[in-house]
């Protein structure tokens, strides 16, 4: 029935316009009661625009906004007609394709509102001296995206503190002037840690180094009996007798000021941070 009573108004309305103003018009009214979604209502209302000078002059500063639509749906319909498809279908597909790109032209804007409402959020938190927001928004997907391996990873490093890693370079004399990288990050994280799958260790250092928790870095730790212990692995010595001369290079990896905080507020309770072990800052020029 409603379907019968849009088909009604709209074809009373088509014929209050002549010529192609007609099929303009028609066209227009289609697509904008397709694009508000609101069926036979719309179709009333558009209608009422035909009789009613006020809505007949709202309805032509509407039509005057959207006239690259329209223009393109009469050459849509000029195109369909002049193929074999009748008049009333050839109108009512092209008032279709209308409507869809009058909705996906405003969505862009209804984002930005939406984006804009999320930013005066913001602010207006930041002004609530009575916010009692903890943690910051993104560390709930951080959870979802760590593994259980990554978890103690990070308790390592927050407790145990910035950790030596070794890269094997080409040496000797000819390390001199220029080398070539034999194996990189090789540590011990992976069994102080105590991890299930110690093969998964790189894979879990990448992943925490793109969630913005971990960073490497080319300085040396303090002490130096740390590395010794790193350099007599059983893969470190196979990538230095790999090659006919090799050297170590020592290097860390440390925690970020944001993979601390991370830690300190979804990994640990009440422990002091003053007491903790201090990591260096992330270096911008690495």
């Amino acid at each position: 029935m409603a379907e019968r009573e849009f088909s009604d108004v709209w074809e009373a309305a088509a014929g209050a316009a002549p010529g192609v103003g007609r099929i303009v018009g028609t066209a227009w009214m289609r697509s904008a009661g397709w694009a508000l979604g609101t069926g036979a209502r719309s179709a009333r209302n558009l209608a009422r625009a035909v009789t009613n000078p006020d809505a007949a002059g709202e309805l032509v500063r509407d039509l005057a906004s959207d006239i690259a639509g329209a223009t393109r749906a009469i050459q849509e319909i000029a195109n369909l007609v002049s193929s074999g498809v009748p008049l009333p279908r050839a109108v009512f597909e092209a008032s279709v394709s209308l409507g869809a790109n009058h909705r996906d032209a405003k969505q862009p804007l209804a984002l930005d509102a939406t984006l804009r409402e999320r930013g005066e959020e913001l602010l207006r938190k930041s002004r609530d001296v009575w916010n009692e927001d903890t943690g910051h928004p993104a560390y709930a997907r951080i959870l979802d995206e760590l593994a259980p391996d990554e978890a103690r990873i990070l308790l390592l490093l927050l407790r145990g503190g910035p950790q030596p890693s070794v890269d094997v370079r080409t040496g000797g004399l000819t390390g001199v002037v220029s080398s070539s990288l034999v194996a990189a990050g090789m540590n011990m994280i992976g069994p102080r840690a105590g991890v299930r799958h110690l093969d998964e260790v790189p894979a879990y250092l990448n992943n925490l180094f793109r969630l913005g928790l971990v960073w490497f870095s080319r300085e040396q730790i303090e002490d130096p009996m740390e590395y010794q212990v790193v350099e007599a692995q059983p893969d470190v010595l196979a990538a230095m007798h790999s090659v006919r001369s090799a050297r170590p290079v020592r290097r860390s990896i440390h925690l970020t000021p944001f993979g601390m905080n991370f830690c300190t507020t979804c990994l640990v309770d009440g422990e002091v941070t003053e007491d903790l072990p201090k990591h260096q800052l992330p270096d911008p020029e690495q």
